[in-house]
Formats: C-alpha cells, sequence, structure tokens
C-alpha cells in the first residue's frame, strides 16, 4: 500500500471522491512529515500548517455535503517564495522583502484556490530567484533529499526538494533560466516551462519581463499535466499573457510515442558543453527506450549553447538591473553575495547590447521553429553534471551554467525536464523534451512515455 506522503495528486483526488481518504487524514500525515524532515531539508520558509489544517477540514465538509470545487479538491500545493499569496511575506529569500506581506493572491494561487488546492506554505528559492545555494541570507538554503550534502538545483529550490521529499505532491516555481527544469534534474522529478505567455506571471515578483515563466513541479507527469490545467488561461492583466485556446494539457497521455518525430540535440552535451560521462549515457538510452517505442530520433543542430546563454545573460541582466537598480543603489548591503554579483553586471550593459540581443533573439527563434518543422518534439541535455555538493562553492560555480536550458527561456518554446537515471553516486540525471509554442500536450506526451517505459518516478531518495 502505497504510504500517503507518495499519493500523487491524481491519486489522492480520487480517494478523496471515493471517500476513502480524507484532505485532513493526507494533510496530518503530510505535516508529520515536513515536522521530521524539513529541519534537514529547508523546503520551507513559512510553513502555513494552521491554516493548511482548516482547509483540508473545510475541504472535506464539502465534500461530505457532495461539493467538489475543482480537480485538485483538497490537494496540497507548496508555492516558491517570490509568488503572492494574501496574508503571507513574499519574502524572496532576501533581507530586502523580509517583511513585506502580500495583499493579494496571485493569479496562479487564485486559479489554485479554485481548482480546490490547499497552500500549505512558502518555499525557499535562490535570493530574488537568481542566486544561488547562499549561506548569507535570512533562511539557510534547500538541500537534495537524494543527499543532504548536495543542492536541489534552483532558483525554485525548495519547490523541487519538498516535491521530491514527499512533502507535498505538487509545487509552483518560476523559470528564467532553468529554474523550474533545475531542480526538477537535480532532484529527480518532473518540471515544465510552459510556453511563454500560457501562464500569468501577475503577483509574482519579476526577475526579467520576457523571459520569466511560472510553472509546475510534481512527481508525476499525469500530475503535471493537471496541475497545469489549474494554472494556464489568459490574463489580460499580464502583458506577456498569451489569449491562447491551449488547455486539457494531460488529454495525450496514454497516445505513447509512436510514428512521432524527435529531434535529439547532440551537439548541445557533446560538443558545446561536454556532459559528464553518465549524463551523456542516459541520454543515448533515452533515445534508444524512445525509438523502441515506436519514435523516430533523428539528430539535429541549433545555435550553440554559448550563443544561447549570451543572449540570456544580456536581457536577464538589463530587465532585472532596471527592477532592482534603486536597490543596489541604496541597499547594497543587504542583498547576499552571489545575488548582488549576478545582478550587478546589468548596470554596465548598454541600450545597444539590450537591443543586439534582442534581435540575435529573434534569429534563435526561427532557427527552433525551422527544427520543430520537421520534428513534433526536440530532445536534449537538462543538466550537464549530476548536483554537486552544496558547500563546495567552487565547484558549484562551474557545473552550474553547465546546462541546456537556457535556450528555451531565451525562444519561450515549452521545455520540460525529468529524470532519466540514477549516477554512480546516488543523484539523479535527466533529460529535456522541448516542444512547439502551445503545444505543452505533445510534450507531456512523450514525457508520459518515457516515464511508462522506464519507470524512474518509482524511485524515491532514500531520505525516508
Amino acid at each position: 500500500m502505497t504510504a500517503l506522503h507518495w499519493l500523487s495528486a491524481a491519486e489522492a483526488a480520487r480517494a478523496f471522491a471515493a471517500r476513502t481518504l480524507s484532505p485532513a487524514e493526507l494533510m496530518t500525515a503530510l505535516l508529520e512529515r515536513i515536522g521530521t524532515l524539513d529541519k534537514r531539508l529547508n523546503a520551507f520558509i513559512r510553513l502555513d500548517a494552521d491554516a493548511a489544517m482548516a482547509a483540508a477540514k473545510a475541504a472535506e465538509a464539502e465534500i461530505a455535503a457532495g461539493r467538489i470545487r475543482g480537480p485538485l479538491h483538497g490537494v496540497p500545493v507548496g508555492i516558491k517564495d517570490i509568488i503572492d499569496v494574501v496574508g503571507l511575506p513574499t519574502t524572496c529569500h532576501s533581507k530586502i522583502l523580509l517583511d513585506t506581506i502580500a495583499k493579494a493572491d496571485a493569479v496562479v494561487v487564485e486559479k489554485l484556490r479554485e481548482a480546490g488546492a490547499i497552500i500549505i506554505g512558502k518555499l525557499s528559492t535562490h535570493e530574488f530567484a537568481i542566486g544561488g545555494p547562499s549561506f548569507d541570507l535570512p533562511f539557510p538554503p534547500a538541500r537534495n533529499p537524494w543527499n543532504p550534502d548536495h543542492h536541489p538545483g534552483g532558483s525554485s529550490s525548495g519547490s523541487g526538494a519538498g516535491v521530491a521529499a514527499g512533502l507535498f505532491p505538487l509545487a509552483l516555481g518560476t523559470d528564467t533560466g532553468g529554474s523550474v527544469r533545475n531542480p526538477a534534474s537535480a532532484c529527480g522529478i518532473v518540471g515544465l516551462k510552459p510556453t511563454y505567455g500560457l501562464v500569468s506571471r501577475r503577483g509574482v515578483f519579476p526577475l526579467s519581463f520576457t523571459l520569466d515563466h511560472v510553472g509546475p513541479l510534481t512527481r508525476t507527469v499525469a500530475d503535471n499535466a493537471l496541475l497545469l490545467d489549474a494554472i494556464a488561461g489568459h490574463d489580460p492583466g499580464d502583458p506577456g499573457s498569451a489569449a491562447t485556446q491551449a488547455r486539457y494539457f494531460g488529454r495525450l497521455l496514454d497516445r505513447g510515442v509512436r510514428d512521432l518525430r524527435i529531434g535529439f540535440i547532440r551537439h548541445f552535451h557533446e560538443r558545446d558543453l561536454p556532459a559528464h560521462p553518465e549524463v551523456s549515457a542516459a541520454l543515448d538510452d533515452v533515445a534508444r527506450v524512445l525509438e523502441a517505442e515506436g519514435a523516430q530520433i533523428r539528430t539535429v543542430t541549433l545555435p550553440s549553447l554559448t550563443e544561447f546563454a549570451a543572449i540570456n545573460r544580456v536581457i536577464l541582466c538589463s530587465e532585472a538591473w532596471s527592477i532592482h537598480a534603486p536597490w543596489l543603489r541604496e541597499r547594497p548591503g543587504d542583498y547576499g553575495q552571489l545575488a548582488r554579483r549576478r545582478l550587478l553586471p546589468g548596470a554596465f550593459m548598454t541600450a545597444g547590447d539590450y537591443v543586439g540581443a534582442q534581435r540575435r533573439r529573434l534569429q534563435v527563434i526561427a532557427a527552433v521553429e525551422d527544427r520543430l518543422r520537421d520534428c513534433d518534439v526536440l530532445m536534449c541535455a537538462s543538466s550537464m553534471d549530476p548536483a554537486s555538493r552544496i558547500d563546495d562553492a567552487e565547484e558549484t560555480a562551474r557545473t552550474y551554467p553547465r546546462q541546456a536550458r537556457t535556450p528555451f527561456n531565451v525562444t519561450g518554446h515549452p521545455a520540460l525536464a525529468m529524470m532519466a537515471g540514477l549516477a554512480s553516486n546516488g543523484l539523479p540525471v535527466s533529460v529535456q523534451f522541448v516542444g512547439r509554442y502551445f503545444d505543452d500536450a505533445t510534450v507531456l506526451r512523450v514525457a508520459a512515455g518515457y516515464e511508462r517505459a522506464t519507470k524512474w518516478s518509482a524511485k524515491k531518495p532514500p531520505i525516508g
């Protein structure tokens, strides 16, 4: 029998509807697990236990009365602490905003509540979603449940660690240069950066206006689709929001990958940033599995990772400087060292740099679009290495930029990272799937096909 803390959101919702489990029973089990494990993982900045239990009891009463608010009725969700939850601090893991209380829910949190979800608390992040695992901030950094001596990826670090450890089944993160997919890769779960504009960012503290995304982190692909269904939709209050009809993102999950054309971007991990041998081997194995399942695998090329990274860096630093300049001038000492170091280069970017990066951006978007004319989905590395030790700043600084996630923030295509094996040191390695604009459903379809064929999602961290 599955332990309650390992239930997927879909399983929990079915059990609630069948009245074989109550939301309060699940919440009790999760709060006990959090009390036991989070002192080692630091996934939470603020656990809102009393409110979450009250909401669980209210959800239970609604079920008894025959009222189900939505597909996530009674299901707990963790929220990255750059996303507003009314009445709770949005600290961005920083001294700068330590006492800032949200006056309203972010749009994505509103949508979660409409779907019946229960907000369990606010989760650790890298400072302002741009620092790294830092020990000079008001809260300790989150740690990897596969080995707490290692980092869990970021910047949605608490989201990844908490989902992987069974503290909650669902979490929201944000992704500007890979910050949903990095913790998914490091923690062995599923993280999707949706198509740019598919999910509202109103009520989310910005890092880069034209690169930011909000996305779901889950233990299964089906749960990822379920969470995306809840949060997607046009928001006229978000200037980047798209008026699209894309919906029902789990509709293709059972179709398998037969006859899908998958373009394998090998040069990302073979030439541009040569990957750890165990990562390379895992990616080759993913290709073999998908081919055995009936997919057509072909090698494709894109501009180099170096070029994508340069575009991302100029745009991100320029836009982030426009947000942080007043505080960096007036309160530089209230930033942690890593975030301050990563934000300051924006002061030296010129208008020409920014316009040049945006012009080149259009060209690399065209290159990805061209590949997707002949392929249904692209496949590539996510992280080039397993997660480093959290106390090894030099190794973390070396390995953190060794990734292939940034290109798809630049282009805005949907991109999903998921577990593709375990390295010899017991830490997850990963793969990334990329799709056409607003065809997030096909990306999830490929991920679901791979998940069924390999069962990596059944692997759990040894933390407890």
